[in-house]
């Protein structure tokens, strides 16, 4: 039933009303973007051009109610959909004054979900989302099939069919978060592997729309689906990736925030939402002609605060600089020369080479890069340092021993010499048998 969604936009009314000031205002161009990927087809929009105290039963005043029914009355509108969260009483109040079905924002992010899941388990999450939403709205809506009323042939369970419901929600509810327990498990299990085998995962997050899956195929040479739309992406992409001196690296596309994130879909999208938690580091991906760019980074970075993922390394990555005037792909870094952001545009590819360097510094902290003694007993050894290409050069000495020169992360040669039941300390090195040049210069 949630999944159903009709091929054709629906005509709808949208209200956008100045109920807060700064910050925490909605946008009422997303708004309408929202709505547009949603499917619908906006045929008015009503708004308040001061502030206004909001009501407890309609939301808004007697008169702008007069004015919305007219709006619907005069464009034959079926939507009434709201950038502002509604009561579950308000919303059954303006239904029966309006005589159409009313939205709000958190039901309208939710149907987004619903018709951009994919995966069994993107539906699965999207399904427990709602079904919480629809908890606390359930209404009466087949009052003949009572089931408390009395005599012969007419005596029920002894519970309502609001009860019922009610019962028959929470049964659903618990097992689709079973489900979605053991998905947790299976993704812990994975990051347990790659933690073991040394890999890094580095995840994409940002704002909606800032043109991350883009960048993904990208970087990834995948072909993800990626769109000019909110919330083109919704179920996870995960690709392994080489990178020069790190080696094999994760990445990971997740799911676009958006300002006033429902709570409901924090919660139900978790198990997804971990794998940037989890991430060794975050790209930040921000869309640099956004005139709201400032807003967007603060909202991402409240719900990485959420989402227990605020203290991960991360690197900035300002994209489609190919819509500003003037913009040249850059690294910015700090002080000590450590890059903090990268301007690249992922729809050109210009400025790609330049987020791979960086991601290379920030997770190359610990390169081995030096001259290593190797006896003809340890053949073992050198296979399987040819076997991680990171043999850069190989001579010989007159005693029949081998001189590699390698270059690889220290992580990578723990794992080769636990392999090989050798310690790091066993290791023999010879530098001044061949000179490490400047552009490969590196400590041990």
């Amino acid at each position: 039933m949630f999944f159903d969604r009709p091929e054709s936009g629906e005509l709808a009314v949208l209200v956008h009303l100045n109920l807060s000031h700064g910050q925490d205002a909605e946008d009422p161009r997303e708004f309408e973007e929202l709505v547009l990927s949603a499917g619908g087809d906006p045929v008015a929009f009503l708004t308040s051009g001061s502030r206004i105290i909001p009501t407890a039963k309609f939301l808004i005043s007697t008169g702008k109610l007069q004015e919305l029914a007219d709006l619907v009355a005069e464009h034959k509108a079926e939507l009434v959909i709201f950038n502002h969260t509604l009561t579950p009483s308000q919303e059954r109040n303006l239904e029966k004054v309006l005589q159409c079905r009313v939205l709000d924002r958190t039901g309208l992010i939710l149907d987004i979900f619903a018709q951009r899941a994919r995966t069994f388990e993107g539906k699965l999450q999207v399904e427990l989302a709602q079904l919480r939403h629809t908890a606390t709205r359930l209404i009466r809506g087949w009052t003949h099939l009572e089931r408390q009323k009395g005599g012969i042939g007419l005596r029920g369970p002894g519970e309502t069919q609001l009860e019922t419901d009610r019962r028959l929600l929470r049964n659903r509810i618990s097992m689709i978060e079973q489900r979605l327990e053991k998905v947790r498990s299976q993704r812990e299990q994975g990051r347990r592997s790659r933690q073991r085998a040394a890999i890094p995962t580095v995840s994409l997050v940002g704002y909606t729309n800032a043109g991350k899956s883009t960048l993904f195929n990208r970087i990834t040479g995948s072909d993800v689906y990626a769109v000019d739309k909110l919330f083109a992406t919704l179920d996870p992409t995960m690709r392994r990736i080489e990178l020069s001196d790190i080696g094999a690296v994760v990445m990971a596309d997740t799911v676009g925030f958006i300002s006033h994130l429902p709570h409901k879909l924090v919660e139900a999208f978790r198990a997804t939402l971990e794998e940037a938690s989890n991430s060794t580091l975050l790209l930040h991906v921000i869309d640099s002609a956004a005139e709201e760019r400032m807003r967007n980074t603060e909202q991402v970075e409240l719900v990485l605060e959420e989402i227990g993922a605020a203290d991960l390394p991360q690197l900035r990555v300002y994209n489609k600089i190919d819509l500003l005037a003037d913009a040249e792909p850059q690294i910015d870094r700090d002080d000590t020369g450590k890059p903090i952001a990268v301007w690249l545009s992922a729809q050109t590819g210009a400025g790609c080479e330049l987020l791979a360097e960086a991601i290379s510094e920030l997770l190359g902290k610990e390169v081995v890069n030096g001259c290593l003694v190797l006896t003809p007993t340890q053949g073992r050894l050198r296979a399987m340092l040819y076997a991680q290409q990171a043999v850069v050069e190989e001579n010989y000495r007159e005693d029949g021993a081998s001189l590699l020169r390698i270059r690889l992360p220290k992580s990578d040669l723990l794992r080769i010499l636990s392999a090989a039941s050798l310690a790091f300390e066993d290791l023999t090195w010879d530098d001044q048998a061949l000179p490490v040049p400047d552009d490969l210069s590196g400590e041990l």
